[in-house]
């Protein structure tokens, strides 16, 4: 991609193709590339390898386990696809997902008729919406701050999005909790949890306030701490 950077360029985006558990480190150095050559792109990602087992359909479906299997990875199913596909594109000021359905699972890329095959893996994409734009998150005005939580090699850990002095978004893979340092903010931010496995509204965790002015813990999620959540900062 790097001779289709810049403004010589007709490109304005581009959708990613590469491992289901790299999205976000791959999302996050073409949003950085294109950007420092002066003209952003859109970067979503699609087709996630390996190539014969793309997104697993889901648990159940017709008699299916939900496991896909990854020669480098291990087993993984649609809840490694959430965290690390889907919010890992968003978190990294990406613009989304296609979902591939490899060749060599049920109802896959070749012959899908029934999309409900993965119908939980939508309803993941649906809640991932339902908070940016239901907390009237500036997403567009913002941009991956990962450096602030400590994760400066884009580790598949936590990540962070955000705009200066005004909001930002922690997505925990893992659960648990984490410090932010908001040394370059001022005044309070209002700590509020959201659950991307079941959607809903936003929720108190330990921490509901936090001051800025250097780095400060945003305390522990309402419950489930070992699962994924994401926390929102906002004045």
């Amino acid at each position: 991609y790097r001779g289709l950077l810049g403004h010589k360029s007709v490109l304005t985006g581009t959708s990613l193709q590469n491992p289901w558990h790299q999205v976000h480190k791959q999302t996050l150095r073409w949003v950085e590339a294109s950007k420092a050559a002066g003209k952003p792109w859109v970067v979503a990602n699609d087709e996630q390898n390996p190539a014969g087992q793309g997104v697993p359909p889901d648990p159940g479906y017709q008699g299916f386990d939900g496991w896909g299997t990854d020669p480098e990875f291990g087993k993984y199913n649609l809840h490694h696809i959430r965290k690390y596909t889907l919010w890992g594109n968003l978190m990294a000021g990406g613009a989304g997902v296609e979902y591939y359905f490899g060749y060599g699972l049920p109802e896959n890329d070749l012959i899908a008729e029934d999309y409900r095959s993965r119908d939980k893996s939508w309803e993941y994409c649906g809640y991932a919406i339902h908070f940016f734009h239901e907390n009237k998150i500036p997403f567009w005005q913002m941009r991956n701050r990962n450096e602030l939580v400590g994760n400066t090699d884009a580790s598949n850990t936590r990540f962070c999005l955000g705009k200066e002095n005004e909001v930002y978004v922690i997505y925990l893979l893992e659960g648990g909790s984490t410090d932010i340092d908001l040394s370059e903010a001022s005044g309070t931010f209002a700590v509020k949890w959201y659950n991307p496995r079941e959607g809903g509204n936003l929720h108190n965790g330990s921490v509901k306030q936090i001051r800025a002015g250097g780095k400060v813990s945003v305390g522990n999620p309402p419950e489930d701490a070992e699962e994924d959540w994401v926390v929102l900062l906002s004045k």
